[in-house]
């Protein structure tokens, strides 16, 4: 007989993971939202302490590709060149919405800035880490975490490297 394990949710993998590693956070309940400056201005942050999370898919060949969960500051863009450039690809693209959705266990707005697949990395640019404190959607639009960026980078673990360019246009 085979036995079924399940996972938790996102936001009781996070939950976990902060109070594993002892980390300093809040949880903020507010109305569903997802937009990055409408989510920020309830939560009464700047939008450069939001961690806006973006999954991407490197073509590391024609066929074989692996994706990323990429975390920049709420009023900058992802660079998505940087992070193809990075994996040594031939490609990279947003992932599908529905890719994304089921690779982070969370639906758009709510992808949180860590990643539970280990085929899924975790890269966030270090212009989120010069604030003192992060704020995101924690896999879920009605629930928010204010976290100590130093224990952030502690329980993440994410690589570090810069991925933004500056935002001139709509923010993707």
């Amino acid at each position: 007989m085979e036995s079924s394990t399940t996972r938790p949710a996102p936001y009781e993998q996070i939950i976990d993971l902060l109070d594993t590693t002892g980390a300093r956070y809040s949880v903020l309940e507010h109305v569903e939202e997802g937009n990055t400056e409408k989510i920020s201005a309830l939560r009464g942050n700047r939008i450069e302490q939001a961690a806006k999370c973006i999954v991407v898919r490197v073509g590391v060949t024609k066929k074989k590709g692996r994706y990323v969960i990429a975390v920049v500051p709420g009023h900058l863009r992802v660079d998505i060149e940087a992070i193809r450039e990075h994996y040594r690809g031939v490609k990279a693209m947003f992932a599908p919405q529905d890719m994304a959705e089921s690779l982070t266990g969370a639906v758009s707005g709510s992808i949180p800035p860590f990643s539970f697949d280990p085929d899924v990395a975790l890269i966030v640019d270090p212009e989120l880490l010069r604030e003192e404190e992060m704020y995101f959607n924690a896999a879920r639009l009605d629930r928010s975490l204010r976290l100590s960026t130093a224990d952030y980078l502690t329980a993440a673990r994410p690589d570090v490297l810069p991925i933004t360019e500056a935002a001139t246009a709509p923010l993707a």
